[in-house]
């Protein structure tokens, strides 16, 4: 749909809307793309706009960018939403600008959010209209470019990386809002403690931040001067919902996923607690918590210390069991104890090398000693024959026997660290090989 930006404002617009600025310098934030001298704000007061993709998470200014850049461009500004709309809105959106350009000779900057969400063709919809000039395409997205848009349309813009505002970025736009005419225009009062908590539990988000505002102005009341007060009471009561960002299926989420997971192979119980709040703090399933951390105490812990994965799977079911809050306190004490247990990756790369060699390998026949003989036939054909029965050997154990096909008899795959339990295991494996050069029947030389 066509939004113009200079069209006069007949109905209520929320504060974020009404704060969007009308020139560079007011835009806060991303100095690393937009500051002086640098090359994308050398490109906009240059007027050599070019299609691009702003990648960055929610309230970051991608939106407020893009207007900025008609703004600034004099470009007719068109708007589509992936969610909403599809190759029927394409087309007319494409119409338009191309009209536009033939009959006034203006361009038209096409802004697309949540482009990710378009499939495949949608996203080839705009190739040739990018190419020929018909309008400067900006994208936004919050996920990941290189894994959710087509390669055909990332070679025809440039990706930007937009960062979470810094805690002054925030606070700025607060004191703007706070005496713009189109903000509150110095009607509101506001601490500086109060400021400064609505930027922290802002996280980065100017659009959040901006309601928080907005909201506790609502609830604001009058002083003995009769000027309308946020007190820490007031955000109290409008921070009591948690405001804060997890998005379940984009990069946050499995940021703060790597985050707890890295913190557990780092020995670190602090930090691993600390992201486990973060995560149950922002709505995540603690289910799917108690999910990866099974996985991490087979990944990152394993034979070390056996006790982590029973550990791990005792609060999976004490989360199924009482659920929420209670069954988070067992996943706080599961992430503490796996952090702090002792730590060994030699089964998971013991695994996985040896699920790459299966598929790589040919499909070597079992060994015949090794064969089940359920019949009469299989036995004449020899299965079974020569195996040796561990338990009727010394100590259990069938000294130079091997369980491999002969011709990877060789291959060892799993290596104990010297680490926790492991160390026991990898003893007990040298006393096992040398038992093995030793034996006078070995099956393979």
């Amino acid at each position: 749909m066509q939004d113009s930006l200079f069209a006069p404002d007949t109905g209520f617009q929320p504060l974020a809307a009404r704060m969007r600025p009308a020139t560079l310098d007011d835009y806060v934030g991303q100095t690393h793309l937009v500051g002086p001298g640098k090359p994308l704000r050398k490109a906009v007061e240059q007027g050599q706009l070019h299609s691009m993709i702003l990648w960055g998470p929610p309230g970051v200014g991608k939106t407020t960018f893009a207007r900025l850049l008609a703004n600034v461009g004099n470009l007719s500004y068109e708007t589509l939403s992936a969610v909403l709309s599809g190759v029927k809105d394409i087309r007319e959106v494409v119409e338009r600008a191309r009209n536009r350009k033939q009959s006034h000779g203006q361009d038209t900057l096409l802004f697309v959010d949540e482009v990710h969400r378009f499939n495949k063709s949608q996203q080839d919809a705009f190739l040739p209209h990018i190419e020929d000039g018909t309008f400067i395409f900006v994208g936004a997205t919050t996920e990941n470019p290189s894994f959710e848009l087509n390669s055909a349309l990332l070679s025809r813009t440039r990706v930007y990386v937009l960062k979470n505002l810094e805690r002054d970025d925030i606070l700025r736009l607060l004191d703007r809002a706070l005496n713009d005419p189109n903000g509150f225009n110095g009607s509101l009062a506001v601490e500086q403690e109060v400021l400064e908590t609505i930027a922290e539990a802002s996280g980065g988000d100017a659009r959040r931040a901006l309601n928080i505002l907005e909201i506790s102005a609502d609830l604001a009341e009058p002083d003995e001067q009769g000027l309308n007060r946020v007190t820490a009471h007031t955000l109290e009561q409008v921070l009591q919902t948690s405001l804060r960002r997890f998005d379940k299926g984009g990069d946050v989420f499995y940021d703060q996923i790597s985050a707890l997971h890295k913190s557990v192979r780092g020995s670190s119980a602090d930090g691993s607690l600390y992201w486990l709040c973060r995560m149950l703090d922002g709505g995540c399933d603690p289910l799917y918590i108690a999910r990866r951390l099974v996985r991490i105490a087979s990944e990152d812990i394993g034979n070390a210390d056996p006790r982590a994965l029973q550990i791990t799977l005792q609060a999976w079911d004490a989360q199924e069991r009482l659920g929420s809050p209670e069954g988070e306190l067992a996943l706080a004490q599961a992430v503490t104890y796996i952090a702090l247990a002792p730590k060994s990756n030699a089964v998971y790369k013991a695994f996985n090398q040896t699920m790459a060699d299966v598929r790589l390998d040919p499909d070597y026949e079992v060994p015949v000693h090794l064969r089940n003989a359920p019949t009469k036939l299989l036995k004449t054909l020899g299965h079974g024959d020569e195996y040796r029965y561990a338990h009727d050997e010394p100590d259990a154990y069938a000294a130079g026997e091997c369980y491999l096909p002969e011709a990877i008899h060789q291959r060892r795959y799993y290596q104990p660290v010297k680490r926790g339990l492991e160390i026991k295991l990898a003893e007990k494996r040298e006393r096992l090989e040398a038992m093995d050069a030793k034996s006078a029947r070995r099956r393979y030389s």
